[in-house]
């Protein structure tokens, strides 16, 4: 393909509905959830109809081992037994899984690939749930059924006449459970590979390798239980209203007993203003608002390693007077590296620090005042921090403003990354890792009696180019939406359909089973709202919370479908049909998931006495030894960085564009082209901007625009006629939604650090439409 060509490539789908209406923009002033999600709701019910199973689910969703888990976010369970412990979100997620419209067979003969490969994402979905195992048929470019025997039998002949297992690859999405997780990569190392890339590997991978880093542990160390007594909270990079609304409730409670909450995004979201918490009675019917913050900062895009720099530069020099504003104790007992950070930041200069954080000083030291004047604080983040290049260092950087006053190690205190996906730490902790530590591998060896490889597998980015130059040839997709979740859209498309067999376990169509291989399967699986029925009963499952709190789920209702498997029958499945000599009782575990939880409590460190444990009050949580002082690092100790500031200004005519999602959506899926929060109806082909850059470039609200990014190896991709929308957001940024604009970022635009995709700092510009 030439240079040209590969410029002018082109998404070929639109993800949304198509617009009925006029697109609209009305700057939203009202509070985050209250009324507004409450009618939300109704009407997304109404729309479903789901008048009678939504209610339902909504009295049996997040309640301690006996309903299940919400598969959205991974913001943990209240602690205090709250019985409607849901949100927004959560419901239209749970609602959207338990439609009564069904893809069968049927809908399958009567639309070949390549018709259902010109619908929306949207309609995709919205056809309902998938029925029956389906296998594609290239001579009539349609799915026909398949026998779920027969559709193992695939899998397994196509792993078995690999010439390397390393030519497969086994991706994961955070819905998948533990026990299925397990299962999952127990399959591919057995055949051979580490190869088990995942959503971590887009998200929050950063998070995990600065903290490993800095404190020997890849987790926050904090729980809910600290975010109720706290006296500070610091929010950077995080949309709670729509990517973790039921933190509203944590933080309306932080306010109304007088902690400080400091909020820290280029956007100014709805969460980060005031909120009705739904739940809340009293509050719904006087429609009596809550203050979720008592300081905004608008960074630039990327500049909050500055903003936290500058910060810390502020503690440092105020102690020099102020004994008490270090913890010098902590410090000297705990920690390595100090002499080194303190020279770092007094090397900083703090024109710098606000050149680059695009933050006044003034605003940094009422930052810095909030912070020192706190007895604990909390820090938490989310993408808004991970997806640049200069991640890792970010959140170290975090980390050492939380060691210089010791906040670290006791309640209240500590780091706080709040995980995307309902179960995306869990995958991690149970060995969705292309990276695995010798000791893990050692321990599964001892337990499993497998011999596991020991070379580092492929990581999304590099499973995508693999594919893409004929080196992996099959490739496993469980759960997710593969094709329109990863980075520039039109070669991942090429990478899939180059493969020779291409495997998603799904529960609704989507991209990913359009967009293919050679040969391709689609495997439906239960929904965590279904019960799900073995040899030995009804099971359950467990997930991880993002502070580590693992707890069952239970299904409530009757399958969509009744040729559909649970997730750990369809690896067992897979697993049989590859490895047919295997003394892995691959059948025996799915009989009874009691003797997965018992394998796993062997084999993975924090999950002795698991199925006991799990089954107590709100589960059990992981140990974290960072939080008792217990430091896994080379030095025993807790380890400060010294990384220099990033240049992160845009150059001149240039802006720095942050992918996000819209209220309306989870992840890939679409519910509708609106977003309240942001005051925009009927439209998602859209730029937020700011008016002076608006300005600059003769741009009015709501006019035509295209937008075009420059990878670091020079190439271009484009996205032609979105409409500009003047909001407050920072010069020299803009921002709009995935996986729309996913397309944007080249796929060698990956952070050196941490391997992820830089979605949050892509580098554009944007023009009056030709």
């Amino acid at each position: 393909m030439s240079a040209s060509d590969e410029e002018r490539r082109q998404v070929e789908h639109s993800v949304g509905p198509e617009p009925t209406e006029e697109p609209e923009f009305r700057p939203y002033h009202h509070p985050a959830a209250g009324w507004g999600a409450a009618k939300s709701v109704t009407n997304f019910l109404v729309r479903e109809g789901a008048l009678v199973d939504g209610p339902r689910a909504i009295m049996r969703m997040n309640h301690e081992n006996t309903g299940f888990d919400c598969p959205g976010c991974a913001w943990p369970d209240d602690t205090k037994g709250l019985h409607l412990d849901i949100c927004e979100n959560g419901i239209k997620h749970v609602t959207w899984e338990m439609t009564r419209k069904r893809v069968g067979r049927e809908f399958f003969a009567a639309h070949s690939v390549a018709e259902l490969s010109g619908w929306s994402d949207y309609e995709l979905e919205n056809q309902g749930r998938l029925t029956e195992p389906m296998v594609y048929d290239p001579d009539t470019d349609h799915y026909v059924p398949i026998s779920w025997k027969d559709a193992f039998e695939v899998v397994g002949r196509a792993l078995r006449e690999l010439g390397s297992p390393h030519q497969a690859s086994f991706y994961t999405s955070g819905r998948l459970g533990n026990e299925a997780t397990f299962l999952y990569q127990l399959m591919a190392r057995e055949l051979g590979t580490n190869n088990l890339p995942d959503c971590s590997n887009m998200c929050h991978e950063a998070s995990g390798r600065a903290l490993q880093a800095s404190l020997g542990t890849g987790k926050g160390t904090v729980d809910l239980k600290d975010w109720e007594v706290t006296d500070a909270l610091f929010i950077l990079g995080v949309n709670a209203a729509s990517n973790a609304p039921r933190m509203l409730t944590a933080l309306a409670e932080a306010h109304d007993r007088g902690a400080r909450i400091v909020h820290v995004n280029p956007l100014v979201e709805a969460a980060a203003t005031r909120t009705i918490v739904p739940h809340d009675f009293t509050d719904m019917a006087l429609f009596r608002t809550t203050r979720t913050s008592t300081l905004n900062l608008q960074p630039r895009i990327g500049g909050d390693m500055a903003l936290v720099r500058g910060m810390a530069k502020a503690i440092l020099e105020q102690s020099t007077t102020d004994p008490k504003a270090l913890d010098r104790e902590f410090v000297e007992r705990h920690t390595t590296g100090f002499d080194a950070y303190r020279a770092v930041c007094e090397a900083t200069p703090w024109d710098e620090i606000e050149h680059q954080s695009g933050v006044t000083l003034a605003d940094i030291l009422k930052a810095a005042r909030v912070y020192r004047e706190a007895d604990r604080s909390i820090v938490s983040w989310c993408l808004g921090l991970t997806q640049h290049e200069h991640g890792v260092d970010t959140v170290r950087e975090i980390v050492n403003l939380l060691l210089l006053r010791g906040n670290l190690g006791r309640e209240g205190a500590g780091p706080s990354p709040v995980r995307g996906h309902s179960n995306v730490q869990g995958n991690r902790t149970c060995g969705i890792d292309h990276r695995p530590t010798d000791a893990f591998l050692d321990r599964l060896a001892e337990v499993c009696k497998i011999d596991p490889p020991r070379e580092h597998g492929l990581d999304t980015v590099r499973t995508i180019r693999a594919m893409h130059a004929g080196e992996v040839k099959v490739f496993v997709g469980m759960g997710g939406n593969f094709a329109l979740a990863a980075p520039d859209t039109p070669y991942t498309y090429e990478a899939l359909r180059t493969c020779d067999l291409t495997v998603q376990v799904s529960t609704k169509l989507n991209r990913s089973h359009v967009v293919h291989g050679r040969q391709a399967l689609i495997l439906p699986c239960l929904g965590r709202t279904e019960k799900d029925h073995q040899r030995k009963g009804v099971q359950s499952t467990s997930v991880e919370d993002s502070m580590s709190m693992v707890h069952l789920s239970v299904g409530m209702k009757r399958a969509a479908s009744p040729h559909l498997l649970s997730e750990p029958a369809i690896v067992a499945g897979m697993a049989r049909a590859a490895l047919p000599d295997s003394e892995t009782p691959w059948e025996w575990y799915i009989e009874d998931y009691d003797r997965i939880r018992d394998t796993m409590a062997r084999a993975l460190d924090g999950f002795e006495d698991f199925n006991r444990r799990v089954r107590l009050p709100l589960g059990f949580r992981i140990k974290q030894p960072a939080r008792e002082l217990v430091f896994l690092t080379p030095s025993g100790r807790a380890e400060f960085s010294t990384a220099a500031l990033p240049d992160v200004v845009p150059a001149p005519g240039t802006l720095a564009l942050g992918t996000m999602r819209s209220h309306d959506q989870w992840n890939t899926t679409i519910y509708s082209d609106n977003d309240r929060y942001r005051g925009i109806k009927n439209l998602r082909t859209l730029v937020f901007m700011n008016r002076d850059d608006m300005r600059e470039r003769g741009i009015t609200e709501l006019g035509r625009v295209d937008i075009t990014s420059t990878a670091k190896d020079g190439s271009r991709r484009h996205l032609d006629g979105y409409l500009a929308v003047p909001y407050d957001i920072p010069r020299g940024c803009a921002a709009g939604y995935m996986p729309e604009m996913n397309v944007l970022c080249a796929l060698g635009d990956y952070s050196t650090q941490s391997d992820q995709p830089i979605m949050k700092h892509v580098k554009v510009t944007i023009d009056p439409a030709a």
